[in-house]
């Protein structure tokens, strides 16, 4: 099966690509590509990486051409010079490898998790966006990326794991004050496509938790709370394999919260749901949010919940003294430049 950028490109966009990807693995200084059109060359030279994500070494590029010629030369620029490229690529394959070996006899919907659950563990926001979190190096070997460095891990490690994926991205939205594009993975399970955002459950995870918000998400859930695709994507209808549905984790009826809250607060354990009663409208919340407040009082303790809105999760812990208790409404928006 071609990539799926690949696929959907023009035979043009595709001679450029295949020109782009033979120059970038070789490491040529300068190569020669079928088009002299600034704007397509970026736009698949952009595409071509979110494809082949292991081409972690290729920042950018300049272009020239002459006139007459239908063609143009392409200067690449590389993050390291060739001989530390091919150190890294040494490097990254011993990585992929150690990482990939243990989930090598997992089931497809737990090879998924277990490459989740690797990015909310291991690997922290990059906060100063640095040139390597951008690319797979950054996760892999710094432990630190952005969302395009991350989706670029998850993506990678799933094409190593045989499950179907590939990556979407945003573009910015001035109109409601986003700057910047941003980029998640569409992933196949079950003949079923979904969405999983990796980088926005990272960004909500505290203390140890880790969190499934927009773990195998529809569209409808999906684009709640991200703008649309910039380039098409195939459509995620299927919203009952949202992880906190799946967990029974997923609550229509207020006296189910109650039940759950009342077993955590007892045990001081956190309790992390999402609300399907209906639109998490604020009349909603603040029945909910006294239902776990009652639960705490109940056992001597306190409610400390974190809310995320768009999605209508909440997280409660249940501390024994005041500090953080009440409730903090998260935003999840990391983003790529």
């Amino acid at each position: 099966m071609e990539p799926y950028y690949y696929e959907h490109m023009t035979k043009t966009e595709q001679a450029v690509y295949r020109a782009m990807k033979n120059g970038l693995m070789s490491l040529e200084s300068e190569f020669s590509v079928p088009s002299a059109d600034g704007r397509l060359l970026s736009d698949v030279f952009f595409r071509l990486r979110l494809d082949c994500p292991e081409l972690f070494w290729a920042s950018g590029f300049r272009f020239r051409y002459y006139p007459g010629n239908e063609g143009a030369q392409v200067l690449p620029e590389y993050l390291f010079e060739k001989a530390k490229v091919r150190e890294q690529q040494k490097a990254m394959e011993a990585r992929i490898a150690k990482l990939v070996r243990p989930a090598q006899g997992l089931g497809e919907w737990e090879k998924e998790r277990y490459i989740h659950d690797f990015i909310c563990t291991s690997v922290r926001y990059d906060k100063l966006k640095k040139a390597y979190s951008h690319e797979i190096i950054g996760p892999l070997g710094q432990g630190v990326g952005v969302c395009e460095g991350i989706a670029k891990t998850v993506k990678l490690l799933c094409d190593r794991l045989g499950i179907w994926c590939i990556i979407a991205v945003s573009d910015a939205n001035p109109e409601k004050k986003i700057k910047y594009r941003h980029a998640w993975n569409i992933i196949r399970l079950g003949g079923q496509t979904f969405h999983l955002d990796a980088t926005f459950d990272n960004s909500l995870g505290a203390e140890g938790e880790i969190r499934y918000d927009y773990f195998n998400l529809d569209d409808g859930r999906l684009f709640r709370d991200h703008e649309p695709v910039l380039y098409p994507a195939p459509a995620c209808g299927d919203g009952n394999h949202f992880y906190y549905r799946e967990k029974k984790l997923s609550f229509t009826k207020t006296e189910e919260v109650a039940k759950r809250a009342a077993q955590a607060a007892k045990k001081g354990r956190v309790l992390t749901f999402h609300w399907r009663g209906g639109i998490l409208t604020r009349q909603v919340l603040e029945e909910l949010l006294g239902l776990l407040e009652n639960a705490a009082r109940e056992k001597g303790r306190y409610a400390a919940v974190r809310l995320n809105w768009p999605q209508a999760v909440l997280s409660v812990s249940f501390p024994e003294n005041p500090a953080g208790a009440g409730c903090q409404v998260q935003e999840a928006k990391e983003t790529l430049i």
